[in-house]
């Protein structure tokens, strides 16, 4: 079991799917990642929410995550818009944020597109599993100290 000092602060779900979202969020909480895991249902709630918590004048009350998982496809603002106007907002200039894509069908043109955006560190196959969780760990937050 995981120590809270070990856990990360927040995490993000970005997806409109209500079953991924559960899945998601059911697995990080019985694997104890995060202290709070938030459910955003697109790319415009995340980037809010990201505007207050992270912006030039942050939001004391809210926290600033520690790992995003960006689904790729959503209404109102998909996850490419959201990484464009992330960039375009100067949200992306603190190295603190670990964004991940996640999707259910990923093209070509899609992975391809993900390598465009540094912040982007690595997709996954919807849903999650306990393997992505613990890679995702290792190779991102090995050294954490809080």
């Amino acid at each position: 079991m995981k120590e809270a000092s070990e856990m990360l602060d927040l995490v993000l779900l970005v997806d409109d799917d209500d079953t991924t979202n559960y899945l998601n969020k059911r697995l990080l909480t019985d694997m104890k990642v995060a202290k709070e895991i938030k459910v955003l249902k697109n790319g415009k709630e995340a980037l809010d929410y990201l505007s207050e918590a992270c912006g030039d004048k942050p939001d004391s009350t809210l926290k600033c995550p520690d790992l995003i998982f960006l689904d790729i496809k959503m209404p109102m603002m998909d996850g490419f818009e959201f990484l464009e106007e992330y960039q375009r907002k100067g949200l992306d200039a603190g190295d603190h944020v670990i964004i991940l894509m996640l999707t259910s069908s990923a093209s070509f043109y899609d992975l391809e597109r993900i390598k465009n955006f540094k912040k982007v560190k690595k997709h996954y196959s919807k849903a999650l599993t306990n393997h992505d969780v613990k890679e995702i760990l290792a190779e991102f937050f090995q050294n954490r100290k809080n």
